[in-house]
């Protein structure tokens, strides 16, 4: 069974960033598309970013332009690197692949990123 694991969360001040890591226990060519949704307390599960099998990427609106999501083939992981991080940026982070071929999702257990103001 597919896992991801996902790290790299934490506390960080406004302004400030942080990489979110998100390993694969297979190979990333499996997936067609992988990502990263977040959630608030009280709100929806909101899409972050997305990056596809052939490198194409999608961001949120409250996201372009600060994070950027990139991939390491050989280390089967998907990066978010996070600059500029603003208090609403607070959630649990979740990583998610779509494995080829397959209606399934695959899901992280998440991560905490928390941003002080």
């Amino acid at each position: 069974q597919v896992q991801l694991v996902e790290s790299g969360g934490g506390l960080v001040q406004a302004g400030g960033s942080l990489r979110l890591s998100c390993a694969a226990s297979t190979t990333i060519f499996s997936f067609n598309a992988m990502g990263w949704y977040r959630q608030a307390p009280g709100k929806q599960r909101d899409l972050v970013a997305v990056i596809t099998s052939g490198g194409g990427t999608y961001y949120a609106d409250s996201v372009k332009g600060r994070f950027t999501i990139s991939r390491d083939n050989a280390q089967n992981t998907v990066y978010l690197q996070m600059n500029s991080l603003k208090p609403e940026d607070t959630a649990v982070y979740s990583c998610y692949a779509t494995p080829t071929g397959s209606i399934q999702i695959v899901w992280g257990q998440g991560t905490q990123v928390t941003v002080s103001s």
